[in-house]
């Protein structure tokens, strides 16, 4: 059996929405709002990580439409620069989708424990109870999987534009007319450098403001991750020159709008100085709206949102080391399907790895080791495509990046800066990391030498 190829574009809409909008959107906006408490500013910033994201995902559309493999950012990377390259790019990106899993299916125990007793201090058995719940859905193939996904993204959606507009339209019991506040930035503090005041929260200026910039745009750009989703499915695609980047274009665009109006509605409820710290804003403005009853909401909310994530996340960790058997990186035992379309030991593997991760508590240290290979993939990536238009200039592409080659130019300008800030604002991980990266070559080797240096199929 082989993966069927039965995937449309709402699928690839709905790993979009489900994987990217998360905990991220309810929490950041405090964050941003520390570093820009100006209303225009802050919400200046949440349209351009959003083009930015876009941009991202117009250069991986014309990859995943020329090159129709599951597999995620592995199958790219492989393909233009190489068998190692792409080894570190595979095993990282699994590891990371499984750490990110567990993470969520945990923070989801924590929000459900309040909410039903018995399950109070229990968040590792819930977080457990639900990979396992998933696993055995997905197991019964690709087509639940996508009904599956489908329905908890619809829902997330709707649940968080559903707060979107409580916030925009009900009465609110302090805070609750527009948060805004004009800029008093003479030309003259600008110049000197100076700090303007906007309602009782400083806002910097010069060199500084600048800073702060880049500072919220990496908050934005981070929270705005998750927009891959759709290239770990590209043989599961019935028509993927047309049906990834619709699916990536259209879900980057849904998740921009969403993120937009709830960011308005946060500042409707909760003004701009105040929003400034807050740790989770989402849950000041629901006690806003809502009273006592606000907690409640919120939590159904975060639950709702994390369903998605934790269906989206196995679906994609189960392609990677698929794609890794193929091309003669893992035992070929791992291309294994169901009748269903379900690569069955590659998903029953991730979900080993994601229930370690739960019950060892380690996958805070996980993710946060792996941050610096989370942006080295997308550097990788994204020169990938130069890589492949100079090397196979007469390979069809259905899709085409517009704007080429100023549009990945800027992504992967984007990446490296953003690989440099990994390094520097995180330099105890990024050592390790370093350290990882040199110890993954032997690693390579061992394993190469292990499974002989021959492919299973083209790549």
């Amino acid at each position: 059996m082989s993966l069927l190829r039965v995937l449309g574009t709402a699928f690839g809409v709905a790993v979009i929405i489900g994987n990217t909008i998360g905990v991220g959107i309810l929490r950041t906006p405090g964050v941003i709002a520390e570093q820009l408490p100006s209303s225009p500013l802050f919400l200046a910033v949440w349209v351009v990580g959003g083009l930015y994201a876009l941009l991202g995902a117009l250069t991986l559309a014309e990859l995943g439409a020329m090159v129709p493999r599951s597999g995620g950012q592995y199958v790219f990377v492989r393909r233009a620069l190489g068998p190692y390259p792409g080894f570190v790019v595979g095993w990282t990106d699994w590891i990371a989708t499984c750490g990110s899993a567990a993470a969520v299916a945990i923070v989801m125990g924590e929000y459900i424990g309040p909410l039903i007793a018995p399950l109070a201090g229990r968040e590792a058995f819930t977080a457990t109870f639900v990979v396992l719940g998933f696993t055995v859905l997905q197991w019964r193939g690709i087509k639940v999987g996508d009904a599956v996904q489908q329905g908890t993204s619809l829902v997330k959606a709707l649940a968080l534009l559903a707060l979107a507009i409580a916030a925009l339209v009900l009465p609110a019991s302090t805070g609750a007319g527009p948060a805004a506040v004009e800029v008093t930035t003479s030309a003259a503090a600008s110049a000197a450098g100076t700090p303007a005041v906007q309602g009782g929260a400083i806002l910097p200026a010069g060199l500084a403001l600048l800073g702060a910039i880049v500072i919220a745009l990496q908050s934005v750009i981070y929270t705005y991750d998750g927009w891959t989703g759709p290239i770990y499915f590209g043989e599961e695609v019935r028509e993927p020159g047309r049906d990834i980047p619709r699916a990536m274009v259209t879900g980057v665009l849904l998740v921009l709008l969403i993120y937009l109006l709830l960011n308005l509605a946060f500042l409707r409820v909760v003004p701009i100085d105040e929003m400034a710290g807050d740790p989770f804003v989402a849950a000041t403005a629901a006690a806003r709206i809502f009273g006592p009853s606000g907690d409640t909401v919120i939590r159904v909310l975060m639950i709702i949102s994390m369903l998605a994530a934790v269906n989206a996340l196995l679906l994609m960790a189960s392609r990677v080391p698929y794609a890794m058997g193929a091309d003669g990186m893992l035992p070929a035992r791992i291309l294994e399907v169901n009748r269903g379309g379900t690569p069955v030991l590659s998903l029953l593997l991730g979900t080993l790895v994601t229930i370690g991760f739960i019950a060892t508590n380690t996958f805070e240290t996980v993710l946060a080791l792996l941050a610096f290979f989370f942006v080295l993939s997308y550097t990788l990536s994204f020169t990938s495509l130069f890589v492949l238009r100079r090397r196979e200039p007469d390979t069809a592409r259905p899709f085409r990046v517009p704007g080429y080659p100023w549009v990945p130019a800027i992504v992967l300008t984007g990446s490296i800066a953003f690989l440099a800030g990994a390094i520097v604002g995180d330099r105890s991980n990024s050592i390790d990391a370093l350290f990882l990266l040199a110890a993954s070559l032997p690693a390579f080797l061992i394993v190469r030498r292990w499974m002989g240096s021959s492919t299973r199929r083209p790549s």
